[in-house]
């Protein structure tokens, strides 16, 4: 008979971005539990607040699976002495699998006897095998741990309540000297401690004391309520996804409020209004029909409409501070000259060990100049492309970035406008930051791509310089971010350069300010990134071939890898690898690759010797994979007919020269022999 199991850990209020990744992780480690330990169940439903993560299993057998497992031990030979009676080797094997010799027999595995055992472990009841609860949650992994009161141990926040129910049946465990129960926190204003009556009944106990514990159905609240109050007011709201989220691990009862502020505040830059309410207040934009800005916005209470008023006032009060801040620096910044900025960013550090943002710059705009002629720009984009190289980072040194640094870029861009700059070169100071995330937007204009692979280069190249090198998850400066940027950007523009070159003509330059060093980790770091951008189905094998090939062009290495894999799915890619893999095994047995036709001695050795010939590897990888492909049945009658190791030196050396050249045409597109073929 199934029955239903409840978990909850109460603790204080978390990280609102550490919510949902701890609600999946749990409902994870519960599943692999279950797994672990042969109870078998129907569904994990999670469960999370700010002040609890929960989970209910449903359809959870009342008893473990039986287990029976065959153990195999030494040969027979090894297992009996000249008598027949068990070695100590025997006995040692049954006693370690918690069984003796009257369970042992032999059997015969490709004409060679083994001793087995075989254990037949009877299934415990459930509550039984629930006692290790505990140590689930104690294998959670949180970005950040925390010590309180006098506790040697640490979680992600102080724990004060456990609940495990069986059904209705409360069931006694401990974790962080927390004894378990039935008892629930309510919300910490409007609830109070509750009994959870059974498993089945935790939402319902919770939403009597103000606390909706599923995360799903807060996050409905919210959007529904806020398109109430769009339809009431005739407005539209941005509902930003992350914003959302954010907000729904804020609070326990949502309850959404339109507030507003002076029309007056309108005239400052839209994204300073919006960085105000959303990535300060967490608060949702509000606009009119139209798509313009209106003074008002959104935000969510923790809590329900009881004086409902007071909480707009309050919350318009705070905006209206952040606001007053945002015309200040507006007006203020305008008086600033951006030559009178740029000659300060000598005194602004970039990072101690390598210097100041001035030198940076210095050395990015000499990396832009290299990149301007490699991706062949207009004589107008590389006019904007040195300017631009010349300023970007002026507008760190404004109020409004000093105050609001979500708006580096974007506030440079209009400050660049307003002081009569090229549009160009405004948007450029915009698009280096970008991309800002993993996978965030590209910089759209071929200018704003130069600069911002000039600005993410030196970042790379001079934190390696100085060993400030990404270690496991640690990467504190970004590195990872920019070196992903890199690699997008030159795939986004289709910029054929390679990356072995590139970095190779970096190395070569000289600054006053900094010698690039650290080369080889370089490439080693580049080459994991363009790792990680290929498709994550693609295996591993595929992906090692291609990025050990000699062509190092992102947006090729990318083609090569779904190439190869496509091809893997296809009737013939065995024969076809196996084929080329023998080509460069023996490849490397070559001296030269000159090829004398007059020593060949049969005709498939003058067949492959002539398709190697014709041979071109071009830029569509797909069409190379299949070329190269096609060259099996050719490659294979070769080896049929031919010995490649002759006893002849000349013939031995001609016929590997042969192997030689293809193989090296083949290695632009991957390194066969590392392709996995079984």
């Amino acid at each position: 008979m199934s029955k239903n199991l409840l978990i909850e850990l109460g603790l204080e209020e978390l990280p609102a971005y550490v919510v949902t990744p701890s609600e999946q992780q749990l409902g994870e480690r519960l599943a692999t539990f279950f797994k672990d330990n042969r109870l078998s169940f129907e569904d994990i439903k999670t469960f999370s607040t700010p002040r609890r993560l929960a989970a209910r299993v449903t359809g959870l057998a009342d008893q473990q699976t039986d287990l029976t497992e065959d153990f195999k031990g030494p040969a027979k030979k090894i297992a009996l002495d000249e008598e027949g009676n068990y070695t100590k080797a025997a006995q040692g094997f049954v006693r370690g699998k918690g069984l003796t010799t009257d369970d042992i027999e032999f059997r015969e595995v490709k004409g060679v006897e083994y001793l087995y055992v075989t254990k037949n472990e009877a299934g415990k009841l459930a509550e039984e095998v629930l006692v290790d609860i505990p140590q689930v949650l104690n294998q959670m992994t949180f970005p950040v741990n925390m010590h309180w009161a006098k506790n040697s141990f640490e979680y992600i926040r102080p724990v004060h309540t456990l609940t495990v129910l069986l059904d209705d049946k409360a069931l006694e465990m401990e974790f962080l000297d927390i004894q378990s129960g039935r008892v629930s926190r309510g919300h910490r204003f409007l609830g109070q401690e509750t009994e959870i009556a059974s498993a089945t009944s935790y939402e319902d106990n919770l939403r009597a004391q103000f606390v909706i514990a599923d995360a799903k159905e807060r996050e409905d609240m919210i959007v529904e309520q806020i398109k109430a109050i769009e339809a009431a007011e005739n407005v539209q709201v941005e509902i930003d996804p992350d914003l959302l989220n954010e907000v729904l691990n804020l609070v326990e009862y949502p309850t959404a409020f339109m507030g507003a502020f002076d029309a007056k505040y309108l005239e400052i830059p839209e994204e300073v209004l919006v960085t105000s309410m959303k990535n300060h207040q967490r608060y949702f934009v509000v606009r009119d029909q139209d798509g313009n800005l209106k003074p008002n916005f959104i935000s969510v209470r923790n809590g329900n409409d009881q004086h409902i008023e007071n909480v707009v006032k309050g919350n318009e009060k705070v905006l209206v501070a952040r606001l007053e801040d945002g015309e200040f620096f507006w007006r203020e910044d305008q008086k600033l000259k951006i030559e009178d900025l740029v000659a300060k960013l000598a005194d602004v550090t970039f990072h101690e060990k390598i210097g100041s943002l001035a030198e940076h710059m210095e050395r990015s705009g000499v990396i832009a100049k290299y990149l301007t002629e490699k991706a062949d720009l207009s004589a107008e984009e590389s006019k904007a492309v040195a300017r631009a190289a010349q300023i970007y980072k002026f507008d760190l040194l404004t109020g409004m970035v000093g105050e609001f640094d979500e708006l580096q870029g974007l506030m440079g861009e209009k400050y660049a406008l307003l002081a009569g700059e090229d549009a160009a070169v405004a948007t450029a100071i915009r698009e280096h930051y970008l991309p800002s995330s993993a996978d965030g937007a590209l910089p759209e204009t071929k200018v704003g791509a130069v600069l911002a692979l000039s600005d993410k280069l030196d970042t790379l190249l001079s934190f390696f310089t100085v060993g400030l090198i990404p270690s496991g998850s640690n990467d504190p400066y970004a590195l990872r971010r920019a070196t992903a940027g890199i690699v997008r950007i030159l795939d986004a523009f289709g910029w054929e350069m390679p990356l072995d070159e590139l970095i190779n003509d970096l190395y070569a330059l000289s600054f006053d300010s900094l010698s690039y060093d650290n080369k080889a980790d370089v490439m080693s770091f580049i080459r994991a990134r363009v790792d990680k951008m290929m498709d994550k189905a693609i295996p591993k094998d595929i992906r090692t071939a291609v990025l050990d090939s000699t062509n190092y062009v992102v947006s090729e290495q990318l083609a090569a890898s779904s190439a190869i894999f496509q091809k893997s799915k296809e009737a013939g890619y065995k024969e076809a690898v196996e084929s080329l893999s023998r080509v460069f095994n023996l490849a490397e047995k070559a001296e030269g690759k000159t090829v004398d036709a007059s020593l060949f001695e049969n005709a498939p050795e003058k067949a492959l010797h002539e398709a190697v010939a014709a041979l071109e590897m071009n830029h569509d990888m797909l069409a190379n994979v299949e070329a190269l492909f096609g060259l099996a049945p050719v490659i294979t009658d070769f080896f049929d007919n031919t010995m490649v190791m002759a006893d002849d030196e000349a013939l031995k050396a001609n016929r590997l020269a042969i192997l030689k050249t293809l193989a090296d045409k083949a290695s632009y597109v991957a390194i066969f022999n590392q392709l996995n073929s079984k």
